[in-house]
């Protein structure tokens, strides 16, 4: 058994932050971060916009960021909570400045401030296209610089460890006491016994398949703590991103930023028409949602597999300035972004809702918190701003440790027992768990997806019912792995996005269903 003063599941901007911060701060306490690729690898290497802080007080303020914020989030939004997190967020980019990440600077030295979807402003700092990697980067090689800071790759969590693990404690009381780890590389499985647990686990997207994400977003801490009866709210507002790179393949996952369109691309259907002006007066720059369901509709009255997004009259050597990425993934595509329109689809994206936390991050469990895309804070309500998100994960970071920093947390005095995995059997059976993904994915992608219906949720609640009592009778039977870990996750997930779907009698934001109308 291993102990930790904190265990923090998850390694992207939310994790690490928390992370560095704590140890810094008490140089005798130990820190365990387990995450289950490599160290690097999470959704906030992959986030291309940037960081969205009111740094230009002539021309914007804090009243202007949350206005547009609460017009997002669509009347859904707790007003305190943004209003916290957008005036916390100056204080915070210091920070990130001190420990070494860059952002792009103009020609008189200032931070040259990106406009994306739903701003009403230039605000949005970032480091070329690739800001959540120069984050990351700038993170990562802080926390190597503390030795109280163990980093496990390659360690799946399976499950917290809470009363009914424990003989002798009350079933009732909900109480975490850290998690059972699984090591990918030997195949052993470790109890972590931590006073406090941090779940920052990050996202769902691969849940739909078609995602940005990267594909170890299976909504893991979300499943964790869902089991753990942890409350989750807001599940059924899954924003999907207006404009992933098409494939032919039909597997969407490259991202074109937002700030593609801020910067002056248009959208257009087969026929060339620029579509957008008929469904929004801010056209292009409508917040996601509205791009998202126009693209739905363009797709569904046409038959069409993707839509277009036309830079070809924009400055040529300005676009490659912005978004090199950008440019190099169409040119690897066959894609002359001077010449040719960029083929374009949603795709899964970002969950605006997950682990209900308050203002400090806690959980409805004692000595568990969450941050980051697998929480639930009130920022977005029903539809995340563009860029808001890695502002919340270092805002809540923060507050998650300034309460530690204050309340510390006890060891609690419980034996915890070791992973049983008696009478079950080394799996032989991996195109069960492909194929039940794969149908999975589909049956997310086709009827819970942009566009909602009663019938399509009914429907894809009965077959989830079969793929759980499937999944759940052989997880029973198998020894551990990675793969049937994540299965069984996404269908808690898949099932929590529906019941909570269903449960919704008015469209808000991110969620539309044809039978609220």
């Amino acid at each position: 058994m291993m102990t930790a003063d904190y265990l923090v599941i998850g390694s992207g901007v939310a994790g690490l932050t928390f992370s560095v911060k704590i140890a810094e701060k008490f140089p005798d306490r130990n820190v365990i971060i387990v995450t289950k690729a490599n160290e690097e690898e999470s959704n906030t290497k992959y986030a291309q916009g940037g960081v969205a802080i009111v740094l230009d007080k002539q021309k914007d303020s804090f009243k202007k960021h949350i206005k547009d914020t609460l017009i997002a989030g669509d009347g859904l939004c707790e007003e305190d909570v943004v209003k916290m997190v957008v005036e916390e967020g100056p204080k915070r980019m210091e920070e990130l400045l001190l420990w070494g990440a860059n952002f792009d600077l103009d020609a008189k030295g200032k931070f040259d401030l990106g406009k994306e979807g739903g701003h009403s402003e230039y605000r949005v700092v970032h480091h070329k296209d690739i800001t959540g990697y120069e984050i990351e980067r700038a993170l990562l090689k802080r926390a190597h610089q503390l030795s109280n800071i163990s980093i496990l790759p390659h360690h799946f969590a399976i499950d917290l460890i809470t009363n009914h693990h424990i003989e002798g404690t009350d079933p009732e009381e909900l109480k975490c006491y850290g998690a059972y780890v699984f090591n990918q590389k030997t195949g052993e499985i470790s109890t972590i016994k931590a006073s406090s647990t941090l779940l920052a686990s990050g996202g769902i997207g691969y849940v739909y398949g078609h995602t940005t994400n990267p594909i170890i977003a299976t909504g893991d801490g979300i499943a964790m703590a869902y089991r753990a009866k942890a409350r989750i709210k807001d599940m059924e507002f899954v924003q999907f991103h207006p404009t992933a790179l098409y494939g032919a393949k039909g597997e969407s996952s490259f991202l074109i930023s937002e700030a593609v369109r801020g910067f002056g691309a248009y959208l257009r259907n087969k026929e060339g028409e620029r579509f957008m002006l008929k469904y929004d007066e801010r056209a292009e720059l409508a917040s996601r949602d509205i791009v998202s369901q126009s693209i739905d509709s363009e797709l569904k009255k046409s038959g069409e597999s993707h839509v277009f997004l036309d830079s070809t009259h924009l400055n040529f050597d300005g676009f490659v300035k912005h978004f090199p990425n950008i440019y190099q993934k169409c040119l690897d595509s066959h894609i002359d972004i001077k010449t040719d329109w960029i083929p374009v689809v949603p795709a899964s994206h970002y969950l605006c809702g997950g682990i209900q936390v308050d203002k400090t991050g806690k959980t409805t469990i004692d000595n568990l918190f969450a941050c980051g895309e697998c929480s639930r804070t009130g920022l977005h309500g029903a539809n995340r701003l563009a860029s808001n998100s890695l502002l919340e994960a270092l805002v809540y970071a923060h507050n998650i440790f300034k309460y530690h920093e204050v309340h510390e947390s006890v060891p609690a005095n419980v034996d915890i027992p070791d992973w049983d995995d008696k009478g079950t059997s080394i799996t032989k059976e991996h195109v069960l768990i492909q194929h039940n993904l794969k149908e999975l994915q589909a049956l997310m992608h086709n009827y819970v997806g942009i566009v909602r219906s009663n019938e399509r949720l009914e429907r894809a609640r009965k077959r989830l019912d079969l793929i759980h009592r499937e999944v759940e009778n052989f997880y029973k039977a198998s020894k551990i792995t990675t793969s049937l870990c994540e299965l069984r996750n996404m269908i808690n997930v898949a099932h929590l996005i529906v019941s909570q779907s269903l449960e919704r009698t008015e469209n808000k934001g991110g969620y539309f269903n044809i039978d609220n109308v």
